[in-house]
Formats: C-alpha cells, sequence, structure tokens
C-alpha cells in the first residue's frame, strides 16, 4: 500500500483490551478540549458543532462512557442528514454502531444504505460495509454481498491513485468471506463461487444488499429513503 492511500481501518480501529491510566488521562483532556471547543461553537445545527460532537464521541466510546457517546452522536446524525452531508451522516452512524446499544445495529444498516447510496469516500464505505461482514454469519450470502459491494464502490469512487491499492484491499476482502463461506482456496474455486452467488453484476447483488440492509434495519428508520434519493446528484 502506497504511503499516501488511506488506511481503511482508520474508521473501525478495534479498542483496546483496557486503556493504561496514562491512555485515559489522554483521552480525558482531549474531551475537556473538545467539549470546550463546542460550549464556544455557534449555532444549534451547523455541521461544525456536528463535527465536534462526533469526536466527543468517538473519545467517550474509548473511555467506555457509550451511552453518551450514542446522545451526542445521534444529535450529530441528525444535523449532518439535515445539512444533506452524507459523508458526517455516514461518519455518525459508524460512532453510533461502535458504542453498542439497543439500536446500533439499525444505525450500522442505516450507515450502510447512506454510503452505498450516496458518494462517500472508499474508505468509508469499506469500513461500514466490512462491519457488515463481521455482524453476518459465516454461512450467510450477507458478507459476501457486502464485501463485493466494496469492489463495485471503489471502482466507482476511488482515484486513479488511489484504485490498485483499494482493489487490493477489496479483493482480498472478497477472497477471506468466500473462504468462511464456502472453505474456497483458490482462484477458480473463487471465479465459480462469484457466479454461484450473482456476485458479478451490481444489478443483482445490490438489490440483494439492500434486502441485507432492510433486514439490519427493519422498521427503525430514521428517514425516508424516497426521500433521500430525490436529492442525489445528476
Amino acid at each position: 500500500m502506497s504511503e499516501n492511500t488511506p488506511d481503511p481501518y482508520a474508521y473501525m480501529a478495534e479498542l483496546p483490551d483496557g486503556l493504561s491510566e496514562t491512555e485515559k488521562a489522554e483521552f480525558g483532556q482531549q474531551l475537556i478540549e473538545k467539549k470546550l471547543q463546542l460550549e464556544r461553537s455557534s449555532g444549534a445545527d451547523t455541521l461544525e458543532r456536528a463535527r465536534l460532537k462526533l469526536d466527543i464521541a468517538e473519545l467517550l466510546v474509548l473511555l467506555e462512557r457509550k451511552e453518551e457517546a450514542w446522545n451526542l452522536a445521534r444529535e450529530a446524525f441528525d444535523t449532518a442528514l439535515k445539512n444533506e452531508s452524507w459523508q458526517d451522516a455516514v461518519e455518525a452512524c459508524n460512532v453510533l454502531y461502535q458504542t453498542e446499544q439497543a439500536a446500533s445495529i439499525p444505525a450500522l444498516g442505516m450507515g450502510v444504505w447512506l454510503a452505498v447510496t450516496f458518494p462517500v469516500t472508499p474508505e468509508l464505505t469499506y469500513a461500514m460495509l466490512d462491519h457488515v461482514v463481521t455482524e453476518t454469519p459465516n454461512n450467510s450470502d450477507g458478507a459476501a454481498l457486502a464485501a463485493v459491494t466494496t469492489r463495485y464502490v471503489i471502482d466507482l469512487r476511488a482515484n486513479d491513485e488511489e484504485h490498485g491499492d483499494w482493489s487490493l484491499l477489496a479483493d482480498n476482502l472478497i477472497a477471506r468471506v468466500a473462504e468462511r463461506h464456502s472453505k474456497v482456496q483458490d482462484q477458480k474455486a473463487l471465479d465459480a463461487w462469484m457466479d454461484k452467488l450473482g456476485l458479478r453484476d451490481p444489478q443483482v447483488f445490490l438489490p440483494r444488499l439492500s434486502q441485507v440492509v432492510n433486514a439490519i434495519v427493519g422498521d427503525a428508520w430514521w428517514f425516508d429513503r424516497d426521500e433521500l434519493r430525490d436529492k442525489l446528484p445528476d
């Protein structure tokens, strides 16, 4: 991977098993500073305040104050959606997922829908779809649909400089899912597996991914999808 390629795992770093006292103090100091910035900022529903709330929520997750983190990230999501800032809305869903609250899984599903539907960065879209892989049983087709969609999004959105590295990451994810799903070990078996599951045609796999997202979110949608589709760029 080139030095300039963003790390796809930056949005989904695993939390340490336990923070040291030094780390707790450092994160606590950052939390104080971010809260002061939030107090000084003006405007009830500005993106500046939403992004500060997300920064604070991420620190609260690290400090295991996850209910507080949920509340702030949820407010940030509403502001981002109101301002049609799809990237910020998906980042909020990513934080909401990591808070491990009752509605965190539906939040993941909504974040995936937004990330695939709108021109969100490949890095964040990869992170959201990788969460779906993590949450999906090994023998379910849902992980395969999520993995192949990462490659589809990268082909659409990654610039020429980054495309090769991103494609490799996506292909590795597809291979990992294929191995756990059907014990796929080589390219011939991978090709057959992709053909069998209909993973080559976006007109086939995207509607199926939509069904997976519907199952994840259920009746908990926070927005009208048809209304948001009308806001898609031409």
